[in-house]
């Protein structure tokens, strides 16, 4: 029997104390774990847990998220979440988001496994009006290298909408060997790696600059300097993205870039999850 679990998010800005407050409703089994305030009232983490621990042919998990104005959220997962092998009927991750002017994000979940034999659509939009910011990130690894259980079936379709102005689509399937092994696609490799930093309109040329000078620094000194490369591919997005054979030297790279973005964009230190070190 298929899961169907959607948890609406609702982030307001509270004026008297400063800080941000989180209303909540769920239908299935998708929870807010718990929701932290490590950096004092005015940026709320949050924990999203999913208890069946997976998804599988025709399971659906639906976010709906909403951040008024003057709101911050930090948004991240226990673990990972994994797409398992299905015998036909597609499972759907689906992320909707919205962050009104003066509003901050921070979705930062950890990595998207996807098992040989999935058929999994992952589908984020992210909609920021006219001074919105946010930081997010996307990794994916295909199959499960350490358990010789490398992704030869399946598909994985995911749908990334940033802002106004980046959009990005794409499949992949286990028996695309010029796609996953080919020198234009993964090469070879299977860990998969996206942060972004993103505005409602476009950044100053001076601020766009230096958030890519800073991430191509991280980068060179970090091992997988050789496969990872910052780009803006709109005027309101800077991108970091990297390979590598596992993810978890893709998820360092990142949480490094993302300290480093967070203080230069924001003058806030970064402030990682406790949960990512459990």
């Amino acid at each position: 029997m298929a899961w169907h679990a959607r948890l609406n998010l609702d982030y307001r800005a509270e004026p008297a104390t400063g800080g941000t407050r989180l209303d909540f409703r769920h239908d299935g089994p998708l929870r807010i774990l718990k929701s932290l305030f490590p950096e004092g009232p005015e940026v709320c983490h949050s924990v999203l847990v999913h208890p069946p621990g997976g998804l599988v042919g025709g399971d659906t998990v639906e976010v709906d998220l909403r951040l008024a104005t003057g709101a911050h959220a930090l948004l991240t997962t226990p673990g990972a979440t994994r797409f398992y092998r299905s015998g036909g009927e597609r499972a759907l991750q689906s992320v909707q988001a919205r962050v009104a002017a003066g509003g901050r994000l921070e979705w930062l979940p950890l990595e998207t496994l996807v098992h040989s034999g999935a058929r999994a659509d992952n589908r984020l939009r992210f909609e920021l009006e006219p001074g919105a910011e946010m930081f997010g990130w996307d990794v994916l690894a295909l199959g499960l290298p350490a358990a010789d259980a490398p992704f030869v079936a399946g598909d994985y379709c995911h749908d990334i909408a940033v802002g106004p102005r980046w959009w990005e689509r794409g499949r992949t399937s286990g028996d695309d060997a010029a796609l996953l092994d080919g020198p234009c696609g993964w090469a070879g490799h299977r860990a998969l790696g996206t942060l972004w930093f993103a505005a409602g309109t476009p950044l100053a040329d001076d601020r766009r600059e230096a958030l890519l000078e800073t991430a191509r620094e991280v980068a060179a000194a970090h091992a997988l300097a050789a496969t990872a490369g910052a780009t803006a591919p709109q005027p309101d997005v800077v991108t970091l993205r990297v390979l590598a054979p596992r993810v978890e030297p893709v998820q360092d790279l990142l949480t490094r870039t993302w300290r480093a973005w967070r203080a230069l964009a924001w003058g806030r230190d970064a402030c990682a999850p406790r949960v990512w070190r459990t």
